[in-house]
């Protein structure tokens, strides 16, 4: 027979997969002889056993509950039911991972109308029992009847008010029978029975009623969010009670080894005399701070100092504790790994290795990747309750208060005068960059995390949410609309770009810093890793912060964000809507110093730090005028016939939008193909990164450039393309007597590529693999139109686990990813690999060879 349920001392702390994270740390305290209440777990294979039988608990396991239950009453001494000398349970829920309130508990049970009597009189203390009694019938009819919490408050509220007192602790014996009497008689209503008086019917029922929630919404929730599988299931606990509400020598409370805020290393928590564990959460009453049971309870407090560095000590890491005092006695009922800001896991990380406790590599470890984004970037201060109005895609991290406004001349004209303000659009275009740059933020209706928006937010460092769809935007009365909530022009709101969370209003700030553990985890971080890391930069002072925070190079210079400035967007315009080769030249030659000059700062900022410049990969749209736009202009324009001169400009102007307009600009005229149609704007590219090569070696300092040609699919195409840049190299380097090493690669974005690698690895010196496209072109998803309609609910409903543009796609992406690698290597064994993008952000391991 399978075995489903454990005492205490059957246990230790490796078994949380068994025994949930609770039961696997009352049985190590157990173990290791801290004052922890006896009980029992029932396993997390008997929760699946209670699914696996469609919710019916099989009856071997009902037995070993009642064995353990028997062995329970001879370590206690007292037995379930007995009116003389009951024994009271607590019914836990414990999942293999923390899901603080997600699930159900259930306190003092085996309390009924006869063994109340027998607390009384055992503890001589009738006030104690029949609050407990009615503590009891609440939280078991909310949790296993269903009956709404609410109806009891409501009641207890009158009753409490009929007789003149403020609070719960004035209420007396005779009072709280009052309020049992009550209580059953809103169970009988609302549950359409009895309330149960059977100790073990109660108990049975708990015990089902705690498997259940491991399936109730906000658990389901939490689970998604927190990527906890869902097979897992939940342990229950059943422990003897002690009781904090005995009287002014008893207390509840909860407290963290260290504080969760800060990291410093001090007691942090709170506690209430008299009272169970469920008025310190509840907020009914005011907890006082633990430093103050050093006064009230001398013995208790030095005690549970002891206690905390024990636990701490033997963890090795900051605690969550629960204790409860019955009568100056002290009992541990919980001990789990503390939650903690990233500020504070970084101190406590650093401190425990200063401490000796844990090494480096493990204080590594205990810090989540991303948790440390939020100390880059302006943040919602933690303590701030958040009121969500909206939510969107969480486009590009930061948070930013500011009003709204519509239109990006008004952004611009307002920041100048010092105004902070938020730009709201249903899309973004080239057109409204100084828009973008001037806002403290961007919001869009429309739009996924590689739209115009995200890209140019993110490159900027600006906080922005995209494809917030409930936001119904009237750019005509100049406001937004969220259900019944009008937001309008010169309102004030809040937005959260790691979250995509929105609020009204002016909210708190934490402003980023790096504190001296921060960068000292840095330091440890570099020498424990095993590949390198480059930072996206696309201007000098990007490149000037990457190095600062210790990155080996710039791996992905994205050249087309050097087009998006306001002033070279017209000039890019020009070169894009060009009917001629000589018209196009003029406009290139225009912007052949301005991309020079930017080449040579980051050169200059950079050195010896390879420098990898991707050559110019924008779908044409994002640098054109908004087709709808110019359609409304031209046909405003013929109905009011305005200035004939501007109606036949804009309607060219319309007409070359409509030529260069693709049913698919993603997989259209962009990357290499537009090299390829168009070499004189890659030539001018090419020429601008010698020239500025040229200029930064002729002052004495070293270089080491990469020239990247994106999207190529053929190995043909990146022959042509290598050519070209070769010979213009060349050119330049015998015009200017100098002779610079450089490497020229491709960015691995298409499928093609991947399965092909081994020809395209003829004419490449490296391969960075651009997993964000390589995502799109695989799955054959649009990322714009797959997140905003039917990606979540693909995952909500587990057609696929995680969202692949997030977290990279292993078995399918990946797949190509190690193929690439392989057949690549094959060609040139020593061909230098690197992942680009999110993907090579994210903190989930890769499973393939990138050395």
């Amino acid at each position: 027979m399978n075995k489903f349920v454990y005492m205490f001392d059957e246990g230790h702390s490796k078994q949380k997969e068994l025994l949930g994270g609770k039961g696997a740390n009352l049985a190590e305290m157990t173990r290791i002889g801290l004052p922890v209440p006896y009980g029992f777990t029932i396993s997390t294979e008997a929760c699946n056993a209670y699914y696996s039988a469609k919710k019916e608990l099989p009856t071997e396991i009902e037995l070993q509950i009642l064995e353990a239950l028997h062995s329970l009453e001879e370590h206690t001494g007292k037995k379930l039911g007995d009116p003389t000398n009951p024994l009271l349970v607590s019914v836990r829920s414990g999942a293999v991972h923390s899901m603080p309130g997600m699930m159900d508990t259930v306190l003092n049970l085996g309390m009924n109308d006869e063994t109340v009597k027998g607390m009384a009189s055992l503890t001589n203390n009738p006030r104690f029992s029949y609050d407990s009694y009615r503590r009891f019938i609440q939280m078991f009819s909310d949790v296993v009847l269903k009956v709404d919490g609410f109806y009891f408050e409501q009641l207890l509220e009158e009753i409490r008010e009929a007789k003149g007192y403020q609070t719960d602790p004035e209420m007396k014996a005779e009072d709280w029978k009052e309020v049992i009497l009550g209580y059953k008689e809103i169970v009988k209503k609302h549950a359409k029975r009895n309330f149960p008086e059977d100790p073990f019917e109660q108990l049975f029922l708990s015990v089902t009623a705690v498997f259940d929630s491991w399936n109730n919404q906000r658990a389901i929730v939490y689970r998604r969010l927190q990527k906890i599988p869902g097979h897992l299931g939940t342990a229950v606990n059943i422990q003897s009670m002690v009781f904090g509400n005995m009287g002014n020598d008893s207390g509840t409370g909860v407290a963290f080894t260290r504080n969760p805020s800060t990291g410093e290393s001090k007691l942090y928590g709170e506690y209430l005399i008299n009272a169970q564990g469920e008025d310190v959460v509840a907020g009914i009453r005011t907890p006082q701070p633990i430093v103050t049971l050093k006064q009230e309870m001398p013995n208790v407090y030095e005690q549970f100092v002891n206690t905390c560095q024990i636990l701490e000590n033997h963890y090795q890491d900051m605690q969550d504790i629960e204790f409860t005092v019955e009568r100056g006695d002290l009992f541990i009922l919980q001990t789990r790994t503390g939650k903690r800001t990233a500020e504070a896991a970084i101190r406590i990380a650093v401190e425990l290795v200063n401490e000796q406790i844990i090494s480096k590599k493990e204080a590594l470890l205990r810090v989540d990747p991303e948790q440390l984004n939020q100390l880059l970037h302006r943040r919602i201060d933690d303590s701030f309750k958040r009121n969500v109005l909206a939510k969107g895609l969480p486009a590009s991290p930061g948070a930013a208060t500011g009003r709204v406004v519509f239109d990006a001349d008004e952004a611009e004209r307002l920041a100048k005068e010092n105004q902070k303000v938020i730009l709201v659009r249903p899309e973004t275009t080239p057109d409204d960059i100084h828009g973008i740059v001037a806002a403290e933020a961007t919001v869009t209706s429309r739009g996924g995390m590689t739209s115009h928006a995200a890209v140019v937010a993110r490159g900027m460092g600006k906080a922005c949410i995209c494809g917030c769809e409930v936001l119904k935007i009237d750019l005509k009365s100049q406001q937004f609309k969220v259900g019944e909530t009008i937001v309008r022009k010169g309102d004030v709101i809040t937005i959260d770009g790691s979250t995509g969370e929105m609020m009204v209003g002016d909210i708190p700030m934490i402003e980023p810093k790096l504190s001296k553990e921060f960068q000292l985890l840095l330091t440890w971080a570099d020498a424990e890793r095993k590949l390198g890391v480059r930072a996206n930069a696309d201007n000098p002072e990007d490149a000037k912060k990457a190095l600062d925070f210790g990155a080996g190079g710039i791996g992905l210079c994205r050249t087309e964000h050097m087009f998006m400035d306001s002033k070279r967007i017209p000039i890019v315009q020009e070169m894009i809507l060009a009917d001629t080769f000589e018209e196009r030249e003029e406009a290139l030659q225009k912007l052949l110093p301005m991309q020079q000059k930017d080449f040579e700062e980051i050169f200059e900022v950079m050195q010896e730090h390879p420098v990898t410049i991707r050559l110019l990969d924008p779908p044409l749209h994002e640098f054109l005028p908004n087709k709808e736009e110019l359609l409304v202009d031209v046909t405003t324009l013929q109905i009011t016939e305005g200035n004939t001169e501007e109606l036949k400009k804009k309607e060219e102007l319309l007409r070359k939008v409509r030529l260069l307009d693709e049913a698919n600009p993603m997989l259209g005229h962009r990357g290499c193909r537009l090299g390829m149609s168009h070499p004189e704007i890659y030539m001018m590219q090419a020429k601008a990164i010698f020239h500025a090569l040229t200029n930064v070696v002729e002052k004495g300092m070293v270089v080491k450039p990469e020239i990247m040609i994106p999207l190529v699919g053929h190995v043909n195409e990146l022959k042509q393309m290598r050519q070209l840049v070769i010979s213009i190299g060349e050119q330049v380097m015998e015009e200017r007597g100098t002779k610079i090493d450089y490497l020229i690669g491709t960015m691995i974005e298409v499928p093609r590529a991947a399965l092909t690698a081994d020809q395209i690895a003829e004419e490449a010196d490296f391969f960075s693999f651009g997993t964000n496209d390589l995502t799109q072109t695989t799955f054959g998803y649009s990322r714009d139109d797959a997140e905003g309609k039917f990606l979540q609910a693909y995952i909500e409903n587990k057609i696929l686990p995680v969202n692949p543009f997030a977290t990279l796609d292993q078995e399918g992406v990946g797949k190509l990813v190690e193929t690439g690698v392989k057949l690549g290597r094959k060609t040139k064994p020593a061909l230098k690999t690197g992942i680009c993008g999110e993907h090579g952000a994210n903190n989930s391991p890769f499973n393939f060879a990138m050395k």
